[in-house]
């Protein structure tokens, strides 16, 4: 099979003919038909993320069919749809597996990242944590879901029940939760690149109330702030936004060293927090969700081998929602 591989960070993928891997006990293999490209692929081909299992096949928002099962599977079979998330395996005896907070195992496996992923023709996933998706989707549209959307559900669900919500960094995942946020009533203020006035408009497009760059203040007062800019600096800009009992959300895996801050500006029993990974029940949560919303993803399809432009148009902010991969 075709794979782009990641052979040291900071180097460009390489386009390699590789074997199709055979799915081992407990692990189905998958045919690729689409994979998402993520921030936290860049991280990693970027070498901000310092421990990748090297040589890597990076990508971690795959939708494929179920090509063959490993000894031990059941529920799934062959020509089945089904999803592959960030959270490829984890260990199931630390004390988090066992109190329900899998995202944090002391030993997990993460898929195109410790494990290998869906920049590929084909892979293998452990068959308790991939997704049943629709049969009858478009591939291409789904695989933002798999993190994208997973990561702003879960952002969304850390902020409760605020109704005045902030999105900073209008791509990918904001794309996706805005939508939602939306649909459940709340009023969307989207906060984008300084000048971006195409992502303003998208954002306006998707629902949001109130747009404008990162380096304005929203005309009113927010319940609660999402970041999925990695710019440590949105933090205490994000603090003067929301108000008294307001929290700000980091949702990304990676971000820029926060500058430091007035305590004034953390006062008032403000709150910062910040998401990890996500779990299977997020996934059993969060899709029928999208569907009832009737979430529409943006996406901008890459041939499999064309992976480095991808990345390279996400690194400079060149993407209006989501680019995907397709083998």
């Amino acid at each position: 099979m075709r794979a782009m591989v990641l052979g040291a960070p900071r180097r460009p993928l390489a386009l390699t003919d590789m074997d199709r891997p055979a799915p081992g006990a407990g692990q189905v293999r998958i045919r690729v038909e689409a994979c998402g490209v993520c921030r936290t692929d860049l991280h990693i081909v970027d070498g901000e993320l310092d421990r990748p299992r090297l040589p890597l096949v990076p990508g971690h928002e795959i939708v494929g069919r179920v090509e063959e099962t490993g000894a031990g599977v059941s529920g799934l079979g062959p020509g089945q749809r089904v999803g592959v998330p960030w959270l490829g395996h984890t260990c199931g005896d630390c004390f988090y597996c066992r109190n329900g907070q899998e995202n944090l195992c002391d030993a997990p496996g993460f898929t195109g990242y410790t494990l290998n992923g869906g920049f590929a023709e084909a892979c293998v996933a452990d068959a308790r944590y991939v997704f049943p998706l629709p049969e009858d989707g478009d591939p291409v549209a789904l695989a933002p879901l798999l993190c994208a959307g997973l990561i702003g559900y879960r952002s969304l669900a850390m902020a409760g029940d605020a109704r005045r919500i902030g999105l900073y960094g209008f791509g990918a995942a904001a794309h996706i939760l805005a939508q939602v946020a939306v649909w459940q009533g709340r009023e969307v203020h989207a906060l984008t690149r300084p000048g971006d006035t195409a992502a303003q408009d998208f954002a306006r497009r998707l629902g949001a109330v109130w747009a404008g760059g990162s380096d304005m203040r929203p005309p009113v007062e927010l319940d609660a702030a999402l970041i999925f800019a990695p710019v440590g600096a949105l933090v205490p800009a994000a603090l003067k936004a929301v108000r008294k009992g307001g929290c700000v959300i980091c949702g990304g895996i990676h971000m820029s060293d926060i500058p430091g801050f007035p305590y004034a500006d953390l006062w008032g029993e403000r709150q910062v927090r910040s998401v990890a990974n996500l779990t299977r029940q997020d996934g059993v949560a969060f899709f029928p969700l999208a569907e009832k919303a009737g979430v529409r993803t943006e996406t901008v399809p890459y041939p499999l081998e064309q992976a480095n432009e991808a990345l390279d148009d996400l690194r400079e902010g060149r993407l209006q929602g989501a680019a995907v991969l397709v083998p």
